[in-house]
């Protein structure tokens, strides 16, 4: 499949994404200068004030934008600002939101703005919907991550110790705005890691999309808006199809997480922040790609094909050495297992994945293979 038979023009308009889940639905719309267009804000939740949260580096870049304009809808606009980094993804950070809603005297139609990348985002939605049992929120996604994946479904939640996103809620937002142009000022590294939840989609859902991302990678590292909206519109519409048939992960959504399980157990295990998500995810579908080999699911050139990719995006290839013993441990804490069995969602075939259990012993000949 070309990349011009995908090409998205740049001065296109706004892309809507719809994510139908009956009175819960919303849009994703995506686009240059959204930030500032009037229309991405019109038809919100009505009330008289309106919190962003962001964090101690997204704010300086964005945040007076995003007041000013939603100045003209909301008597009161106000900030919380938060320290940056998944090792602030906590109950500390968690109540400072709420703090500030109550020292407000917030009412229940208050309405939280997101602004931020998928700790952000994910945190807000859980302040949001425990303060006063739900009040409404935007998501304003500023990293690739954020908008190709975290932002959108409704997944709120903050870290614990022993485990990744362990305390949260089911929790849609009233819209995402994705605005292609906050990417221009995201760190080389953050951007890596945003493509890692791009090139997972590939593999689980759609064989063609992960041809083009192999055509189009080094475009989308070069930040080409034209590759970039594609690159944020199907991966978009891909979760958005996924979400729409189980908002719950009770099945079938379950396969959005390809490459997590491990991932999750790199990032508890080295302490949240020493990796970015997308690195530990990165990392963590080489390991379930070797793990479909070894199940004989796949054919060995599989996973010389992801780990291709995954190292040309310029993401980690080699988990650390946390020991067999403690990548178990870690993974058994894992909201996908049953009965204590770890679970794993590898890939059945090009395009399609599933839930596999695994022994031990297999699993163990994973993570020798490679770890550094």
């Amino acid at each position: 499949m070309s990349s011009a038979a995908l090409a998205v023009s740049q001065n296109a308009p706004v892309v809507r994404v719809p994510i139908a889940l009956e009175e819960r639905s919303y849009d994703i719309l995506i686009g240059s200068a959204l930030l500032d267009e009037a229309a991405s804000w019109q038809d919100l939740p009505r009330a008289a004030a309106a919190l962003i949260v962001s964090n101690e580096t997204v704010a300086p870049l964005y945040l007076e934008r995003l007041r000013q304009r939603l100045a003209s809808q909301y008597a009161r606009v106000d900030s919380v600002i938060l320290p940056d980094g998944e090792q602030h993804k906590d109950w500390d950070s968690l109540n400072r939101i709420v703090d500030h809603l109550l020292g407000q005297a917030a009412d229940r139609k208050t309405v939280l703005f997101a602004l931020g990348g998928g700790v952000i985002g994910d945190m807000t939605g859980f302040a949001a919907a425990i303060y006063m049992r739900g009040v409404p929120f935007v998501q304003v996604p500023t990293t690739l991550l954020a908008q190709v994946d975290s932002s959108v479904g409704g997944k709120t939640a903050i870290n614990h110790p022993r485990g990744k996103n362990m305390i949260g809620a089911f929790y849609q937002p009233a819209r995402v705005i994705a605005d292609l142009d906050t990417l221009d000022t995201l760190p080389p590294r953050e951007l890596a890691a945003g493509l890692a939840e791009v090139i997972k989609y590939g593999p689980i859902a759609d064989a063609a999309f992960l041809d083009w991302i192999e055509t189009n990678l080094d475009a989308l590292l070069a930040r080409d808006k034209t590759a970039l909206a594609y690159a944020v519109k199907r991966s978009c519409e891909i979760k958005a199809w996924v979400v729409g048939q189980d908002e719950r992960e009770t099945g079938l959504r379950a396969i959005l997480n390809f490459g997590h399980t491990f991932g999750h157990a790199i990032e508890t295990g080295l302490g949240y922040g020493e990796w970015l998500h997308g690195e530990a995810v990165g990392c963590g579908m080489v390991l379930a790609s070797d793990l479909s080999v070894r199940l004989g699911l796949m054919p060995p050139e599989f996973l010389t094909r992801m780990r291709g990719l995954i190292q040309r995006a310029g993401l980690p290839v080699r988990a650390p050495r946390l020991g067999v013993e403690r990548y178990l441990e870690l993974m058994r804490v894992d909201k996908k297992n049953e009965g204590g069995e770890i679970r794993f969602v590898v890939i059945e075939a090009l395009g399609r994945a599933g839930m596999r259990g695994a022994p031990d012993a297999l699993v163990a000949e994973v993570l020798n293979a490679h770890c550094d």
